[in-house]
Formats: C-alpha cells, sequence, structure tokens
C-alpha cells in the first residue's frame, strides 16, 4: 500500500514536472549552449583554413624518344607545350597575436610558392611565411592585411591531465571550420616518420584528420593547449598534437630570427658495448649513452656532468643511443632546461642543464674533429673547398685531398653556411655520413666514417 502511494505521488509529480522542462528545453537554447559550444564560438574566429600552392615542373613526356630534335619538332607541332602544373595543399592554423601572425605545421607550408588564409567569416587574404623549423613541425605565417583580426592568446599544457576534454577545429578534408571533440589520451608520446623522430607529443582521440594539421587543440576553458599535427594512419581515435609550450619557445625564435637557432649542452658521447656495461659496472638493465668528453666551461661542465658518466635519461624519456640523444637535442631552443639522469660511481644522480645558443666558430670544429678536414667557401661555385686534412682522420682513410669540394653532406646540398650548419650538426651521434665530393669534371657519393 506504502509502495503504491509513493509510485502514484512520483509519477504525479513526473506529469508536473515533465511538460515545464520540455517546453522551457525547447524555448531556451542557453541549456544546449555547453562548454563546446562556448569554446568554438570564442575561438572559431581566430581559427584560419591555410591553401598553399606549389609549381611542379611537368616532365616531357616524349624523352623516351632520347631527346631527338626531329622527334621534338614533330611533337611541338602536334600538341600545345606543358608548363608546370600548380598542386595544392590544405591545413589549418590559428591568429595568435595581433600582429597578425598564425601557427600552423611546418609540413603544411613547406615548399609554398602562394600562402592563402580564409576566415570564418569568409575573409581571404594572402599570407607570408616568416619563418618554419621542421625539426618542431613548426612554422609562424603572417597575413598580408592591415584589417584587425581576431586572435587568441596561447594557454600553457603544463597542467594537461590524461583523461581531460579537449576540442579541435580545423579544415578536414577541405571541409571549413570543422569542430571535434574528444580527450587527452596521453602525454610524452614519442613519433617517428621518415625524416623525424618528435618527442613530447600529446595523444588525443578527438578526431584529426588531413588538413586538421596546424589547427587548435583547446581545453574546456577555451585556452590554446596544442596545435594538432598527425594522424595514426593505421587506427582510429589516435591523433597527435604538440603541446602548446613546446610551440611557443619555438614562435618567438621563428619572429624574431625567421629560424631556431642550434644550441649545445657541450657534451660529446659514444654508444655504449657489453664491454663497457661490464667494465662501467652498470645496474641490471640500466642503459644509455656513455659522456666521452664534456668540454670546458661549456653548460654541461658548469652542471658537473662528467666525462665517464652514462646519460640514461633526459626529462622523462629513456636515452638508447647516442644519435637519440642528439634528435632530441635538435628540438631543444636555447634557455630551456633538460634534467639528465645520470649512471656514476654505482649511483643514479640528476643534473639541470640549461642549453646555449651554440657558439661562434663551433662548426668549424666540428668539420674538423668529425670530418677530419678544414674547408672554406668556394666562392661562385657550389659547396665548400678543402683546404687540409687532418692526420689519421677518416677523410684521409678515404683519401680526400686538399681541392677537393663538398657538394653535399647527409642528403642536404652545401648552397651556403646555412645549410652547411644544419647538415653538419644533423650528423652528431652518427658513424658515418653520405657526402658528395667533386674532383674534377667527377663526382662521387662516398661513405665517410665519422671520428
Amino acid at each position: 500500500m506504502r509502495r503504491s502511494r509513493i509510485l502514484a505521488l512520483w509519477l504525479g509529480f513526473a506529469a508536473l514536472v515533465a511538460p515545464s522542462v520540455s517546453s522551457h528545453a525547447e524555448g531556451d537554447p542557453f541549456l544546449r549552449r555547453t562548454t563546446t559550444v562556448r569554446v568554438v564560438e570564442k575561438v572559431g574566429p581566430a581559427v584560419v583554413n591555410v591553401t598553399t600552392e606549389q609549381s611542379v615542373a611537368v616532365a616531357n613526356p616524349f624523352r623516351r624518344f632520347g631527346g631527338d630534335p626531329f622527334f621534338d619538332r614533330f611533337f611541338q607541332d602536334f600538341f600545345e607545350p606543358r608548363g608546370p602544373r600548380t598542386t595544392e595543399n590544405l591545413g589549418s592554423g590559428v591568429l595568435i597575436d595581433e600582429h597578425r601572425h598564425v601557427l600552423t605545421n611546418e609540413h603544411v607550408v613547406s615548399r609554398a610558392d602562394r600562402i592563402r588564409v580564409s576566415l570564418a567569416d569568409g575573409r581571404e587574404f594572402d599570407a607570408v611565411l616568416i619563418g618554419a623549423d621542421p625539426n618542431h613541425d613548426i612554422a609562424v605565417l603572417q597575413v598580408q592585411t592591415d584589417e584587425k583580426l581576431p586572435w587568441i592568446r596561447p594557454g600553457t599544457s603544463d597542467d594537461l591531465m590524461v583523461g581531460e576534454p579537449v576540442i579541435a577545429i580545423g579544415n578536414p578534408f577541405g571541409l571549413s571550420h570543422t569542430v571535434t571533440t574528444g580527450v587527452i589520451s596521453a602525454t610524452g608520446r614519442s613519433l617517428r616518420t621518415d625524416n623525424h623522430v618528435y618527442h613530447g607529443f600529446l595523444q588525443t582521440d578527438a578526431s584529426i584528420n588531413p588538413g586538421n594539421s596546424g589547427g587548435p587543440l583547446l581545453n574546456a576553458e577555451g585556452a590554446l593547449v596544442a596545435i594538432n599535427t598527425a594522424v595514426y594512419n593505421r587506427a582510429q581515435g589516435i591523433g597527435f598534437a604538440i603541446p602548446i609550450d613546446t610551440a611557443h619557445r619555438v614562435v618567438r625564435e621563428l619572429i624574431d630570427h625567421g629560424e631556431v637557432s642550434p644550441v649545445w649542452l657541450g657534451i660529446e658521447f659514444q654508444d655504449l658495448d657489453a664491454g663497457l656495461v661490464a667494465a662501467l659496472e652498470l645496474p641490471r638493465g640500466v642503459g644509455g649513452s656513455l659522456v666521452r668528453r664534456v668540454r670546458d666551461g661549456s653548460p654541461a661542465a658548469r652542471a658537473d656532468v662528467r666525462r665517464g658518466d652514462v646519460v640514461t635519461r633526459v626529462d622523462d624519456r629513456p636515452v638508447v643511443s647516442a644519435r637519440d640523444f642528439f634528435e632530441g637535442l635538435e628540438r631543444t631552443t636555447a634557455g630551456q632546461s633538460l634534467r639528465l639522469t645520470l649512471a656514476r660511481d654505482g649511483a643514479m644522480i640528476e643534473r639541470e642543464v640549461r642549453a646555449e645558443p651554440l657558439p661562434d666558430g663551433f662548426v668549424d670544429t666540428l668539420v674538423l674533429e668529425m670530418l677530419g678536414v678544414v674547408i672554406e667557401p668556394a666562392g661562385e661555385r657550389l659547396g665548400f673547398r678543402v683546404t687540409g686534412v687532418r692526420r689519421g682522420s677518416g677523410a684521409e682513410q678515404i683519401g680526400l685531398q686538399s681541392g677537393d669540394r663538398f657538394l653535399a653532406i647527409g642528403g642536404r646540398e652545401l648552397v651556403g653556411a646555412d645549410e652547411l650548419r644544419r647538415a653538419v650538426l644533423a650528423l652528431r651521434g652518427q658513424p658515418r655520413a653520405l657526402v658528395v665530393v667533386a674532383r674534377g669534371n667527377g663526382r662521387y657519393h662516398v661513405a665517410l666514417p665519422l671520428l
């Protein structure tokens, strides 16, 4: 009896309330203005679609005839000449300051001849590249207009939590200003591509597709916490983004200098082998890279890193080889502190080292120490001329001599001092380098041992 009465009272209350709730929901849009809606309303106007154009040379389809002048004239009479073909690439970006700077991915604008951005309100503008860094996959554009444009201030990614809801806005497959939602699935992910290894990525299950690259990842407060950059093609719900704290350091360098200045710690490494592991009496399961030299006056020397230490971790990332360490250093900016975990005398200790800009003339030192040669610009000719070869070096072993010219190192054509610097720094931690050398009228590809 009591249960029946309680049930009747509840049904009566529900019948009384339900119509008013339904009526209120239909007439009150504020009940539907969720956190996601408010974030999109706040940030959406500052998100841009990025379209790039690139001219690609089209090969002559009749080259199979050997370039015979007769056939060339014959086919020119019957066919229109084929000029360069223009290809388009789509991506996303976000306006980050009142100076109309756009943050996006380097791979979105790589090799672009023309860049256009379009806003949610339909306005379109040309944009110019201020600077790009492939090591971080970050680029900064500037919109070419005097009009006032909406923008958002970058937030922070230091306090992001796994499971925290996030919102992505972008241009997937050309579908302008698409909104997707998800959570932070993981932090500190590493991602390897054909040309680079990226560390410290955020993983999210917010839907990220081609065209989302460069677009913002936002938290529930509408703060810019990351830049969407990559998709794991063999799975669904796995995307990656660059934490905004990392991006912010790079953006400052790109706006101020047009590139990210290389840094150093002043450490040279060698990889561990079974004999060294036994001799150093490392704890079971501990690996890393052996410090074989600490340069005087360097950041590492001031932080009390010593010759004979074994670097096992950088921040929270394990070090498995010298190359692994230097790949991480390529994504470090000046002033950034790195926490090194060291194995020393049977104990594990930590040292904090603050990265500094590469000293002037240090590249020449590396060229002599690693490649075993002294070089100088080749004047109006491509590359750098060898003026001396160090005794006992890899260069002497393979027969290089004064007068030879380095045309390329590690796949980089040496068109100037900047390319030489990038090529040499990329060799750190590697056992050998593929170089292209000119001697007389000949060009030779040579594997040069690095010491």
